[in-house]
């Protein structure tokens, strides 16, 4: 039915080699990504051999040091590939994001012989990662963690449980944030814990609403020995390594929701132009016209939200505000956006045979993850008026 084919986003990107790279990526979405993405979702079926390719490709560790195997690339530019990824599969896109955020730990805090020796492999050696800081008694408020790492010699030994940790089981490193000392924020360190490691074991993938080819699932540390070569940071920085995680991770998170929120964009536009009623396309009527013209600025805030965000980032500048304001507005954003494409399908949007169902499945997962939209608010307004008063 629909005849108008979706345009490609006109992307302001700062080098030739950015705009190579958008291609590259354009290219592997429509190829290899979008045409398996419906009937994937449906199965419920994670998509390993993308990220194969996208690490074969150089995209899995775009905003990292070339030295350790990454892409030399701004936050500016790695987000927009996140966006087309997460436009074409919100599986692929946010499996990205959650990859390079469990990346980020070792590449920021670790030591110089951490990195030489993990990063080429986590960044382009096919190896695919997962962070593990929330619990199941421990979401939102994330340093009151009860998995616990206790010294035995020149090694920790990890047990308890971690939550909703997308990749869990099928992840080949681990991110793990632990308890070593006295409870609160100080008493938390950070580990790299190799997928295979001896107690480690993933449960049962929760049975979702939507990314249903996404395994989210809990993961039990059951006695799990880890060399003390293998600690990222001092002991106790570990709850301050996963607050920096989480800034750079909101964008990513920001970024995939616009991709979806323009996807869906798309599939409005597209059917609102090609479907006839009263003897010309709906998309000829003031009400519809109205929802697209309030859809697509919806997404160009969104967008030029989160890319600002970036941009202080890049200049190394404080952006934790931004970026929390970037990931309250561009899923706030995917959420109405998606919900309003339905709309625009009428009763063809409300069945499996357009994705519009799908998407706005998959649009309300990123009001919560990484810090639900909730907490982005208390986060937003800490910065304006300081911390709350007890």
């Amino acid at each position: 039915m629909p005849d108008r084919a979706p345009q490609p986003v006109d992307r302001q990107l700062p080098t030739d080699e950015a705009r190579d790279l958008i291609s590259l990526v354009r290219d592997i979405a429509q190829r290899e990504i979008a045409p398996k993405a419906a009937a994937e979702e449906d199965a419920g079926r994670f998509p390993r051999e993308v990220f194969t390719l996208l690490s074969r490709s150089g995209l899995l560790g775009l905003p990292y040091d070339s030295e350790y195997g990454g892409g030399d690339q701004p936050y500016e530019v790695y987000l927009q590939v996140l966006e087309e990824l997460a436009a074409a599969r919100l599986t692929v896109g946010l499996g990205v994001s959650v990859h390079t955020l469990a990346s980020y730990a070792l590449a920021a805090y670790g030591s110089k012989e951490q990195q030489v020796e993990h990063l080429p492999e986590m960044l382009g050696g096919g190896l695919l990662g997962a962070y593990c800081l929330s619990e199941p008694a421990s979401g939102s408020d994330a340093a009151s963690l009860r998995t616990k790492a206790v010294r035995d010699g020149d090694e920790w030994v990890i047990t308890g449980t971690k939550a909703w940790i997308t990749h869990g089981g099928i992840a080949d490193f681990y991110t793990v944030m632990a308890r070593t000392g006295e409870d609160g924020a100080r008493g938390i360190t950070a580990f790299l814990v190799p997928g295979d490691a001896e107690g480690l074991s993933g449960a049962v993938p929760e049975k979702k609403m939507g990314m249903k080819g996404s395994p989210t699932a809990q993961v039990h540390f059951d006695g799990v020995r880890v060399p003390d070569e293998r600690r990222i940071g001092e002991e106790g920085q570990g709850f301050a390594i996963a607050l920096a995680s989480l800034d750079s991770g909101r964008l990513g998170i920001a970024a995939c929701a616009i991709g979806l929120a323009q996807a869906a964009l798309d599939e409005a536009v597209a059917y609102a132009t090609g479907r006839q009623q009263f003897g010309r396309p709906i998309a000829d009527f003031q009400g519809l016209r109205f929802m697209l013209a309030d859809m697509a600025t919806q997404i160009e805030a969104g967008r030029a939200l989160y890319l600002t965000a970036a941009r202080l980032r890049d200049a190394g500048r404080p952006f934790a505000k931004q970026a929390a304001m970037a990931k309250l507005h561009c899923t706030d954003t995917a959420m109405k956006v998606t919900t309003d494409a339905v709309q625009v399908l009428g009763g063809y949007g409300y069945t499996a045979d357009f994705p519009a169902e799908r998407y706005m499945r998959e649009a309300k997962v990123l009001q919560i993850v990484e810090g639900t939209n909730q907490i982005q608010r208390m986060v937003i307004a800490r910065h304006l008026a300081g911390p709350e008063t007890r």
